[in-house]
């Protein structure tokens, strides 16, 4: 379970491993999303960067994110063995280009007191203190998932487009590499009050070519990878500084946010051969079309590949809970810049014991998901 920086609700998938030599087998059974409450939204969106609560407000978002976690996690129908709950992100602690900390929200205890299963949580930390960003984390299941076209000699690269957009790229040297590109969701959303539903506002305006400009200045995105950022950058009142007192109708600036993250994600993934794009933004007509005009069509979506798009996060945390359980590092360091490979999380324990990990062995290379 997970919820991102779009902060909207909490991702749930459950998956069931099995392995043979060489490859991973996923079963992937119950899955979607469950909206936040409506007054735990506003309190955490008032919360987030630029916000600054105290510590009772803290306190209050961690026991009440966790227990809706709790509820989404005790409403499943199938029985499972153990629960990775990612929490929500509420700060990512960046100082000239380096990650100091990071923090997630939603206290594990009630869902492990909800369901009497054993939970992994916290699954950045052990990242970040051993020198890495702390994301990103789906590299673990991008690298697998896109095996196939790099054994076919191809370039090929994972798109997420949540609340910011991130990639990882696989070379058919070997090499994997990940980072966020920048906003996706998160400037959009906040422009159009909510959520641009089906691009129609995006369609209806015209990209401002000035403040497009302006917003590309963003020193971010000349930094170097591994790179990684989140809302305590592009949060809602980023484009109001930028717009030097300007006033946009909001048609065009969601037009031209829209075109922003077109033209970061395009420039983050120029001479990759195969883009396999999933997360909300893919749900945007006028944001897929605006990738495939940029990247020449060379943009699938993880659906074609067996993996919903819309809940390939949620599997990917399912992978790294699983990596816990088995003793394996769940961070990908070429992807985070940590000083090695690492098993992420903290286990809260249940009523039920978490099945010990037998020796660890190294990944399989590649993944089968299937329903």
């Amino acid at each position: 379970m997970l919820s991102g920086t779009s902060h909207d609700g909490i991702d749930l998938a459950v998956v069931e491993f099995s392995e043979e030599p060489g490859v991973l087998r996923a079963r992937l059974g119950e899955h979607g999303s469950v909206p936040y409450s409506p007054g735990l939204r506003a309190d955490l969106a008032a919360a987030l960067p630029p916000g600054r609560p105290g510590f009772a407000e803290v306190c209050a978002l961690d026991v009440r994110i966790g227990q809706e976690f709790a509820a989404v996690a005790a409403g499943v129908g199938e029985e499972v063995d153990l629960v990775c709950s990612h929490g929500q992100t509420v700060f990512h602690w960046v100082e000239d280009g380096v990650v100091r900390g990071t923090l997630q929200l939603g206290q594990p205890a009630w869902t492990a007191e909800a369901t009497g299963t054993p939970v992994v949580s916290d699954l950045r930390t052990a990242d970040v203190a051993a020198g890495g960003q702390g994301a990103p984390l789906v590299p673990l299941l991008d690298r697998m998932l896109l095996q196939p076209f790099v054994d076919r000699g191809r370039t090929a690269a994972a798109l997420n487009l949540g609340g910011i957009a991130n990639v990882t790229v696989c070379d058919p040297d070997g090499s994997v590499r990940a980072w966020d590109t920048g906003p996706a969701n998160a400037l959009l959303d906040a422009a159009a009050g909510g959520m641009d539903r089906d691009g129609r506002l995006a369609a209806a305006g015209t990209v401002d070519e000035g403040l497009l400009e302006d917003l590309l200045a963003e020193p971010f995105y000349a930094q170097p990878p591994p790179k990684t950022t989140g809302k305590e950058l592009f949060h809602p009142g980023y484009v109001a500084g930028r717009l030097h007192g300007r006033v946009l109708a909001q048609a065009d600036l969601v037009a031209t946010l829209t075109e922003l993250t077109v033209r970061t994600v395009a420039a983050a993934l120029a001479g990759v051969e195969v883009v396999v794009a999933s997360g909300g933004g893919v749900r945007n007509p006028v944001l897929l079309a605006g990738l495939r005009r940029e990247l020449s069509g060379r943009v699938l979506l993880s659906d074609d590949l067996g993996c919903p798009a819309g809940e390939k996060e949620a599997i990917a945390f399912a992978l790294l809970g699983y990596a816990f359980a088995t003793g394996r590092p769940g961070n990908v360091p070429s992807c985070t810049g940590a000083r090695g490979p690492r098993v992420l999380g903290r286990l809260t324990p249940g009523r039920r014991e978490l099945p010990g990990p037998g020796s660890a062995t190294p990944w399989p290379s590649v993944l089968h998901l299937g329903a």
